[in-house]
């Protein structure tokens, strides 16, 4: 290709940077030469993308960087530059790779010319996501190298080594993070910067880059081939680290759970010989079948799912989340592998209740959620992936199976009651963000079998949920345009702060939905971001003692952070450090008794 491949890039001694393990994982691949780096953003992987942009241009690095429209476009993207040449990376959460899985499926097959990583971070527990899914699985399934770090350093050698695997092998490779390296932070000893020139060059091979299923079959045994060749350089590699000692007892463990086995023993003092798997897919298995034969009994710690465990030709001696033996779902904390490994529990620590997750004060989402639940208090309401899941609060969610579902399943909905007989309001609400991301096709599909429901694009003007990430409105393309060119019909735009004119274009577009030329009515409900666009019109609010009978109607139907129980007198305050002085609580109230400040007779203290 014409590359002037330098030195692999060694850490510098002595030189050290505390970075996330997001940021970890970026240094890595910065490190590696990687000139084009994608992503879509969703914890835990978002700050991967983010670092490197903050950190290329501090390095005096060229990275061309993007945030995608989705995670599928995200590694398409990615793979073509990866096609030409150069090394590349594509960033996701774990549920993204579903989204994208149908890309990687092929790519395996197709191979690669430069180095391309897909970080692809897990999230066990879940924190934030739908599924404890595990994308070791995925790495087993489609035939990619996988390598799975415990720590933050180790995620940031492991980002470098997956580029240079990649590259060598000419097959994409997963490097998998989970939350806890994700968002743990740790002296990295950061290391040179490959310099090298990798001029963009595709060459054509159409039996290969655009092979048909003749040319599939031998390319799968190519991979199969790559593979076992991966298989015994795993077996010898230093990122799976072993105490070769006999014991009654073995531990093999994964990723973050490795690290928090080590943890355990250590401060139990107990001494447990360890096989940690750095390269879990494909599995180094000479060394994990010697490893076993050492000992009577082996205990395989890793989660979210058995994806070295069920590699395992040879399981009489394994106990393991296949065996029954660890838990089959949740995150391994510490407390639970230390119940594994036959430690008390501790005293059980005082139970204090958790504070549910709230939309933010003066959020638009609310007001819209208010507004739906008054114009249509007996709609199915089809919920989809962002801050506005958090409409559930306000009875206005009822769904929320995965992005871009909410006008799929809308339609859905009205398949099964039309089938009846039966006119049943029936509202999806979905996200600006999301609507770009997944929405367009299903709207297309909606309008084509003459599906009749709402749907309400709430649009705050940025990818909120996951920081603030730009959408394609600022390159342009509008939701208005996207709408009507699927041929949307009725179309309609609101300030949710109206609450009153919100409340009647709700109404008539049910009833457009019902005409007998009707069809699907969309309603955008445009407000920004209140986390970063205050509100401009600023209202400041109180509640009038005297007029707050307690009936509570304002804490479960606004649900605003802003608006407390005062224990002592039963009535509803605000807190004016996070009130945002929106105004919208003021239409929440049946007793009238939220009043801007210069009309409140009685404030409480």
């Amino acid at each position: 290709m014409g590359n002037t491949r330098l030195p692999a890039a060694e850490p510098v001694p002595g030189t050290r940077e505390v970075l996330l393990g997001n940021g970890a994982i970026a240094r890595g691949l910065i490190e590696a030469g990687c000139e084009v780096v994608t992503a879509y953003p969703g914890t835990p992987s978002t700050e991967i993308l983010e670092e490197v942009i903050r950190q290329a241009p501090a390095l005096g690095v060229d990275v061309t960087t993007e945030w995608s429209v989705n995670e599928k476009v995200a590694l398409d993207v990615a793979f073509a530059a990866a096609l030409c040449g150069k090394r590349t990376a594509v960033a996701m959460k774990q549920v993204g790779l579903n989204v994208a899985s149908d890309s990687l499926m092929s790519a395996a097959y197709l191979g690669t010319v430069g180095g391309f990583v897909l970080v692809v971070a897990d999230d066990p527990g879940p924190h934030s996501s739908q599924t404890e899914q595990d994308t070791r699985l995925f790495s087993i399934f489609a035939k990619v190298p996988c390598f799975d770090p415990a720590s933050p350093v180790e995620a940031h050698r492991m980002a470098r080594e997956a580029v240079e695997l990649s590259e060598r092998h000419r097959i994409p490779v997963i490097l998998r993070p989970t939350t806890r390296v994700c968002h743990a932070r740790q002296p990295i000893p950061v290391g040179a910067i490959d310099q090298a020139t990798r001029a963009a060059r595709f060459v054509k091979d159409p039996t290969r880059w655009a092979a048909t299923p003749r040319y599939r079959l031998p390319l799968h045994g190519e991979l199969n081939a790559k593979l076992e060749v991966i298989r015994a350089e795993f077996e010898d590699s230093p990122l799976n680290i072993e105490d070769a000692r006999p014991g009654p007892l073995g531990i093999i463990a994964g990723g973050c759970a490795a690290a928090a086995v080590a943890d355990v023993l250590r401060e139990e003092g107990m001494d447990v010989p360890i096989l940690r798997i750095g390269t879990p897919y494909p599995l180094p298995l000479k060394r994990v079948m010697a490893f076993i034969e050492r000992h009577d009994r082996v205990l395989v710690i890793e989660e979210p799912d058995a994806a070295i465990e069920m590699q395992i030709p040879d399981r009489r001696k394994v106990e393991g989340r296949l065996s029954g033996h660890v838990p089959g779902h949740g995150e391994l904390t510490p407390d639970a592998i230390a119940r594994l490994l036959g430690v008390p529990d501790p005293p059980p620590a005082p139970k204090s209740e958790p504070l549910p997750p709230r939309l933010c004060p003066g959020c638009g989402h609310r007001s819209v959620f208010y507004e739906l639940r008054l114009a249509l208090p007996q709609a199915i309401f089809s919920g989809d992936i962002g801050c506005y899941t958090l409409g559930t609060n306000q009875k206005a969610i009822d769904t929320c199976l995965d992005m871009g579902a909410s006008i799929t399943m809308a339609t859905g909905f009205w398949h099964a009651h039309k089938k009846d007989g039966r006119d049943v309001p029936i509202v999806a609400i979905i996200g600006d963000s999301t609507f770009f991301h997944s929405g367009v096709p299903g709207l297309v599909n909606a309008v084509a079998a003459g599906a009749r429901f709402i749907l309400v694009i709430s649009d705050n003007a940025i990818v909120a949920m996951t920081g603030a990430q730009p959408t394609p409105a600022e390159a342009g393309v509008t939701l208005e345009a996207l709408c009507r060119a699927s041929g949307v019909k009725w179309l309609r735009t609101i300030d949710p702060y109206g609450v009153d004119s919100a409340i009647g274009l709700f109404k008539e577009a049910r009833a457009y939905t019902q005409a007998p030329d009707g069809g699907i009515a969309v309603v955008i409900a445009q407000k920004p971001c209140a986390l970063h666009s205050p509100p401009e019109v600023r209202i400041p609010v109180d509640v009038d003692a005297g007029l707050c009978d307690g009936c509570d109607f304002c804490l479960k139907f606004c649900e605003c952070p802003a608006l407390q129980k005062d224990r002592l007198s039963g009535k509803v305050v605000i807190d004016h450090a996070r009130c945002i002085d929106c105004g919208q609580c003021i239409h929440m109230c049946p007793s009238d008794a939220i009043l801007p400040i210069r009309k409140a007779s009685a404030v409480h203290p």
